[in-house]
């Protein structure tokens, strides 16, 4: 469910629709580009409603959670695409979720001129990624006393999404619908605007040079086309990001497609190295003596992706890094089409034990282990991989790992 946001351009004030997941505002009248940041958490939009009187409006927030669920138990690694909207205030007689109407019709940005107060969220992100957790467990048909050693949530998407009350004679009207709530006025107490809220833009200009930096709307990491650095967006400025590409070979590949390649150790599991990980998971290949002094780097993808696509793309590279030659610095004249980075390093971090567990050809002597075994990250860079046009597939120039075209594209809606 990709839902569908009214922005005004902060520039020129002309109209914008774009996707919730949309990073980099870019306006076709003053053709200005600009990103959006939020240094208070997540985003919050509101339905739009028909109230005349504005002030008067109560906001009720909704917490909407989207992204892939993965689970470890004794049965191995299982995966789910969770896309919730839940209320956030527990005010009596509200409906418990939104429905449809956030697909149905476009949401408009809060912001300090939208009019109201707001009513508190009152819930625990804890208490509703457990109740997604629990959800999961059903849908899986798992057992409730079968342990689950590690829980992960990637590529999840955090918003409010705010319902718009009007009070009257303490009555509750839902100014969407225009219809009564059960209840009461008396019980609801918003607050003002919180100025933390508002939503920054900053111009999309490099902060090294001044040049431009161009990518798509969903486009986290955005290159400059002058000093070929690569900027990646944060929540109140835009941090500097190692960026490399390895070649392809004798021949031009046709896409490269970026990973976030995370340098850790795990010392609960005696993993430091390459070979360490190779003989912990029982890989099928024997271990160099060069592969001792060389440490243990996962490869994440940097881009949505189903999640079985996702963990099966990262468990392969992963793998196989050792056929990888030497990488150079990105020049965007000389590397064909680069895929937007979609998925922020942040998340990629959180998939490191999903993607061992995934790797482990007998899960016995990991799984357990998980819940003790913390990642010590050392470094991370973000590595661009050549991929060759087999017709329906994208195919990885050294490793031979496809990945279907249409798989691709679906990955931008997620």
């Amino acid at each position: 469910m990709n839902l569908r946001v009214e922005q005004p351009c902060p520039q020129c004030g002309g109209s914008i629709t774009l996707s919730m997941n949309d990073r980099l505002l870019s306006c076709a009248y003053c053709k200005v580009k600009s990103f959006l940041l939020s240094s208070s958490g997540p985003f919050r939009f509101a339905l739009p409603n028909r109230a005349k009187e504005q002030h008067k409006l109560l906001h009720a927030p909704y917490l909407r959670f989207k992204g892939n669920v993965f689970s470890v138990t004794d049965s191995g690694v299982s995966h789910r695409v969770l896309d919730t909207t839940q209320d956030g205030c527990g005010l009596p007689g509200l409906p418990a979720s939104l429905g449809v109407r956030p697909q149905a019709m476009p949401l408009a940005r809060v912001h300090s001129g939208t009019g109201g107060l707001y009513l508190p969220f009152s819930g625990q992100l804890r208490e509703i990624f457990e109740k997604a957790t629990k959800l999961h467990n059903l849908a899986e048909g798992r057992s409730k006393d079968e342990p689950v050693y590690h829980q992960a949530y990637i590529g999840e998407t955090l918003s409010f999404i705010y319902l718009p009350l009007l009070p009257k004679n303490d009555v509750l009207f839902d100014a969407v619908l225009g219809e009564p709530l059960r209840g009461s006025a008396a019980s609801a107490k918003g607050v003002p605007f919180q100025p933390t809220w508002q939503t920054k833009f900053k111009a999309a200009l490099c902060p090294r040079c001044g040049g431009n930096l161009d990518g798509e709307g969903d486009c986290l990491v955005p290159i400059c086309t002058n000093c070929n650095i690569a900027w990646q967006i944060g929540k109140e400025y835009l941090e500097r990001t190692d960026c490399k590409v390895v070649p392809g070979g004798s021949h031009s590949p046709a896409l490269h497609l970026p990973f976030w390649r995370i340098t850790a150790a795990l010392p609960a599991l005696g993993i430091a190295s390459f070979a360490d990980f190779a003989e912990r998971t029982n890989q099928p290949f024997v271990v160099r003596p060069e592969w001792r002094s060389q440490p243990m780097q996962f490869w994440i993808p940097a881009f949505k992706l189903r999640p079985e696509i996702f963990l099966r793309t990262a468990k392969q590279i992963t793998i196989s890094q050792r056929q990888f030659g030497a990488e150079r610095d990105l020049r965007l004249k000389t590397t064909a089409n680069p895929y937007p980075v979609t998925l922020p390093l942040s998340e990629a971090r959180q998939s490191l034990k999903v993607v061992l567990a995934a790797s482990a050809a007998s899960g016995r002597n990991i799984f357990s282990k998980l819940p003790s075994a913390e990642a010590d990250v050392t470094a991370a860079e973000l590595i661009y991989l050549p991929f060759d046009d087999q017709h329906i597939d994208w195919a990885q120039s050294h490793t031979g790992m496809v990945i279907g075209k249409s798989i691709l594209q679906f990955g931008r809606k997620l």
